[in-house]
This record gives structure tokens, C-alpha cells and sequence, in this order.
């Protein structure tokens, strides 16, 4: 069955939204509010090659066999602080659950925790969950009663919940890309640059050797390689 067509209004609306995010950072970095752009990179695979690499030599390109052995999956989640191109917090699992989701949330709002913060995130269901709303409502001491998950009040519909999430007079909010649309989160340049340089052609022992490779490349990248990207796409209608 073909995907529900992308209204162009509605496209237009939150592509701006998130542009505007994305411009102000700077600005909104030095009056102490973090614009973080997060997502899940799932399914990490954790493969041993049995045999070593060839490197390159002269007129030859650097060789590699294609047998290894399958130690497993992570799932990664990453959050990729606009203003600075750095990665502020990850965090790697077997699960990329709604409990997952929502302590890599907890993580980040306690390195600063009576800071503003605006999360950039896709629509999946775990980013619009009752324990996000919780957690939301606690940090910003909301009183009013949230109600039961599909009965009543804020937490009734994934509708309602992501309402409560985006409301900007929040001083912890989410900002949700279009259906269809992951490559306007940043974190995805990020993602591409972690499996060109390590992924695609690491060797890794255990899953456990994938998360210490997977973590010391991302101090290196912060240390050596981290600078805002330059976001060029300002936000504009589709074509009917």
C-alpha cells in the first residue's frame, strides 16, 4: 500500500520550523539553550573478518576478504549539538526502546539541567511516549494532571502526546521532522561520516569491541574533525 501523500503545507511548515532551529542555533547556543538533533542508528552490526586486510600499494587498492564472523547487533543513539557539530551524549544497546529513548532524554537534561532545550527528532512513536511526557512534565514541575495512556488528558493519543511535547512554552520541547523525511534531522550527516570512517570497514571482536570503537571514534571525531554543518535547505514547498 502506497504511503498517505506528504501534505505541502504541513511539509513546508515544519521544514521551516526545523531551518529556523537550525539558523538560530548559534544565537540561541550563546543565551544558554541547547538545540540538539538526536536519532537511533539500529542494527549495528558487529563483524569479525577472518582474514587481515591487504593494504594499498602501488597501483593496487586495499583488499579485503569477504568472509567474517557475526558477533551481534547494537543499536546506537546519538545527539549531535548544532551549534558546536559535536556529539553530546550516546549511548549503545541491544533495544532502542520507549524506556531507552526516554533515559538518553533524562542523560542529556542532566548536563544541564535548568537549561532550555530543544530536541530535533523524527515521528516514531518512542519520541512521542507517555515516559517522555512524564519526564517533560517533571523537569518543567507542570502540575496539570496528564491524565491515562489511551483513555483520558494528554497522555490519550500519540496526538495529544506529541501536542504537549512540542508546546514551546516549554522550556524542554521537541521539534518532529515530516513522515518521509529523516534526511532534514542533522544527526544523519553525522551517521554517514561514523559508517564511512569506521563502520563500513571496522573489525569488530564482540559487540563490546564495536561500543569502545564506536565510542573512541566519536571523542576523536569531537576532538579533531567537529564543526557546525552548514545547512543550505531552507524550507519549501512540494510540488503537487
Amino acid at each position: 500500500m502506497n504511503a498517505k501523500p506528504q501534505d505541502p503545507v504541513e511539509f513546508a511548515e515544519k521544514t521551516r520550523e526545523i531551518s529556523r532551529h537550525y539558523r538560530l542555533a548559534p544565537l540561541l547556543h550563546t543565551l544558554g539553550v541547547h538545540v540538539v538533533s538526536i536519532d537511533e542508528m539500529t542494527g549495528i552490526q558487529a563483524l569479525e573478518r577472518l582474514h587481515p586486510l591487504l593494504p594499498m600499494k602501488r597501483g593496487l587498492v586495499e583488499r579485503r576478504e569477504f568472509e567474517y564472523i557475526r558477533h551481534g547487533t547494537l543499536s546506537l543513539i546519538s545527539g549531535l549539538a548544532v551549534a558546536l557539530g559535536k556529539i553530546v551524549s550516546s549511548t549503545m544497546a541491544q533495544t532502542r526502546g520507549e524506556t531507552d529513548f526516554a533515559a538518553y532524554i533524562e542523560q542529556l537534561i542532566q548536563s544541564d539541567p535548568q537549561a532550555e532545550w530543544v530536541f530535533i527528532v523524527d515521528g516514531l512513536n518512542t519520541h512521542q511516549s507517555e515516559s517522555l511526557v512524564r519526564l517533560v512534565a517533571r523537569h518543567c514541575e507542570l502540575d496539570d494532571t496528564l491524565g491515562q495512556k489511551g483513555k483520558s488528558g494528554v497522555l490519550a493519543r500519540l496526538a495529544s502526546r506529541a501536542a504537549f511535547l512540542t508546546d514551546s512554552s516549554h522550556r524542554i520541547r521537541f521539534v518532529y521532522t515530516p513522515k518521509h523525511c529523516s534526511w532534514l534531522n542533522m544527526i544523519e550527516l553525522w551517521f554517514s561520516i561514523l559508517v564511512r570512517r569506521l563502520l563500513k570497514r571496522g573489525n569488530f571482536k564482540s559487540t563490546l569491541d564495536l561500543q569502545k570503537q564506536v565510542f573512541q571514534f566519536i571523542e576523536y571525531f569531537n576532538v579533531t574533525m567537529a564543526k557546525p554543518f552548514k545547512w543550505a535547505y531552507k524550507g519549501k514547498a512540494l510540488s503537487v
